[in-house]
């Protein structure tokens, strides 16, 4: 009697283990990234930039509350674009050429940019 228990005990472990696996199928989540058009859509005065792809925006206000510190330059505005919406790597529409883009510290989805003296701080925006 205990051995018949103890077969049905691992079957049913079997089966339940089988039936929440997902068939070695894995689940792949992406993020994609928005282009200037739709950003400027959603809000005409954004202060935007492009950089590897990914537009960033300033002037969040749950971003602009962080203690951020600036990295390494990765880079510099090249292009200033206030007149459409045709935007590639390292094109801004507010920000002037030169303005020196570095990586921050404490967050990869923040870039931080030197102006003037100033810091600001542009998040990544994507689509998920």
């Amino acid at each position: 009697m205990v051995q018949k228990f103890f077969y049905v005990l691992i079957a049913l472990a079997l089966f339940t283990i089988n039936g929440c696996s997902n068939g070695g199928e894995t689940t792949e989540v992406s993020i994609d990234s928005i282009d200037a058009e739709e950003v400027l859509t959603l809000d005409p005065n954004a202060d935007i930039f492009q950089y590897d792809g990914v537009i960033y925006k300033t002037n969040i206000d749950w971003v602009e509350e962080l203690s951020l510190t600036k990295d390494v330059q990765i880079g510099e505005i090249k292009t200033r674009n206030d007149t459409n919406t045709d935007f590639k790597d390292e094109t801004a529409n507010k920000l002037p050429v030169g303005a020196k883009i570095f990586s921050a510290k404490e967050r990869r989805d923040i870039l931080i940019v030197e102006l003037e003296g100033e810091l600001l701080n542009y998040l990544a925006i994507v689509e998920g």
